[in-house]
């Protein structure tokens, strides 16, 4: 929408999230007939009632969207976040405005958190900048993940494990799990899945590795363990998880090349 478009008609679609800093950075998608802002704990999409009225599915398939921003996110924070429903207002050119409350979308807990770093060289020239770098592969895979889940069968499927990961720590590596076992059968077997995402085997085989460890009290074969289970580690599951993110990233990218 543009500025002169601020004195006639428009529907407004509203929404909160926490926490507020979960893309780091404002957001500004701009798309024919509707502009979306996602910044500090809000978000707003401006539509052009037009499109609005004649396009009925519009509130429900953005906000699956914006869900799969959220969840794209995820995949690099590994931190749950809570996404209300949208509301819905229309703004009149004569000053009236009329307003739509939906029911409010589940809680999830919030944890975590991340050490930023600056790396210069001996001129003080910036080399790497921690934060910088986050925020960007953030608005990447935002924009990959936003653009199939709920679109797509397996991209929701493998973004939805992810996402049951985070909120499911002690089955967090079944949820990893799924997502390489999903993929497998999509392609039509491990080889398949590997050499159509470009995948390394060794992680591949690793992540299989992490998951079906019988003495990992979050790995998916703890019940045969004869001995005492142990919580994986730290680095064992951060492993998985880069392994499992990538594999989904991969798969999104897959999809992009061919659309």
């Amino acid at each position: 929408m543009k500025e002169s478009d601020e004195l006639t008609d428009v529907v407004a679609l509203g929404w909160t999230f926490s926490p507020p800093d979960y893309f780091e950075a404002p957001i500004h998608i701009i798309q024919t007939g509707y502009e979306m802002t996602i910044d500090a704990g809000k978000v707003e999409a401006r539509i052009n009632p037009g499109v609005y009225d004649q396009e009925h599915r519009m509130r429900g398939d953005l906000h699956q969207a914006l869900i799969g921003r959220f969840l794209g996110v995820q995949l690099l924070c590994h931190r749950p976040y809570k996404l209300s429903n949208a509301s819905m207002s229309r703004l009149h050119s004569d000053g009236r405005k009329d307003v739509t409350l939906f029911v409010e979308s589940g809680v999830m807990t919030i944890s975590g958190g991340s050490v930023d770093f600056i790396v210069k060289d001996k001129e003080g020239n910036v080399v790497s900048d921690s934060r910088k770098d986050r925020i960007e592969q953030k608005k990447v895979l935002s924009e990959l993940a936003g653009k199939f889940h709920g679109v797509n069968a397996l991209a929701t499927l493998l973004l939805n494990s992810y996402q049951a990961a985070v909120i499911d720590p002690g089955n967090e590596l079944v949820h990893l799990y799924e997502i390489r076992d999903a993929l497998s059968k999509y392609f039509g077997g491990e080889s398949a899945a590997i050499a159509a995402l470009g995948f390394s085997a060794g992680r591949w085989s690793q992540l299989k590795k992490l998951a079906n460890d019988a003495h990992l009290k979050q790995g998916r074969h703890r019940g045969i363990s004869l001995g005492e289970l142990r919580d994986a580690t730290g680095a064992e599951l951060n492993e998985a998880r880069a392994i499992s993110r990538d594999l989904v990233e991969g798969y999104l990218r897959y999809l992009d090349k061919d659309a």
